[in-house]
């Protein structure tokens, strides 16, 4: 390998701290500026990069985000969705609250559509555990249990788990 190959590699390398390859790129039919403003202020670890009524540039929680105004004929299905994996219920109960605010729609499963028409699952890791796990019966309990709920309370499909 000669030295261009290694200072190419160390560039990449470098560029790859600062950046992901792959950023979401929202096409909003709102103010970019005022979109940043509301998702940061839920996501911890949360910065706006640059932000104007065109275009935004953020941070949550480490994943970067790009979105622009697109106008109304841009607009969100539930074929595309973030998926916040949550280390406790309180997480769930946070997130499930801040995100369905001021006009967002509650689903099943743990889904919600907040005011912008993102979708969004709010779903507790305990959870995906219990849906992979290697006792067929309780996944399926787990399941169950899931599908019956809009926002995931996690001790009830932990009783529903242990049911006998």
């Amino acid at each position: 390998m000669n030295q261009n190959s290694r200072a190419d590699e160390k560039q990449v390398s470098d560029r790859s701290i600062m950046e992901t390859r792959i950023t979401p790129f929202l096409m909003l039919n709102a103010d970019p500026k005022e979109v940043a403003d509301f998702y940061t202020a839920i996501f911890k670890n949360s910065t706006i990069i640059k932000a104007n009524q065109m275009q935004a540039t953020f941070i949550l929680d480490g994943q970067k985000f790009h979105s622009f105004k697109g106008g109304p004929h841009f607009s969100f299905s539930e074929g595309v969705s973030f998926f916040v994996r949550c280390g406790s219920q309180k997480e769930v109960d946070y997130f499930w609250t801040a995100l369905s605010a001021e006009g967002g729609t509650e689903s099943m499963c743990g889904w919600i559509k907040d005011r912008y028409g993102l979708s969004w699952q709010i779903i507790p890791i305990a959870l995906m555990e219990l849906l992979e796990h290697e006792d067929r019966e309780k996944a399926s309990k787990a399941l169950h249990a899931m599908l019956k709920m809009k926002k995931i309370i996690l001790k009830d499909i932990e009783s529903a788990v242990d049911e006998t």
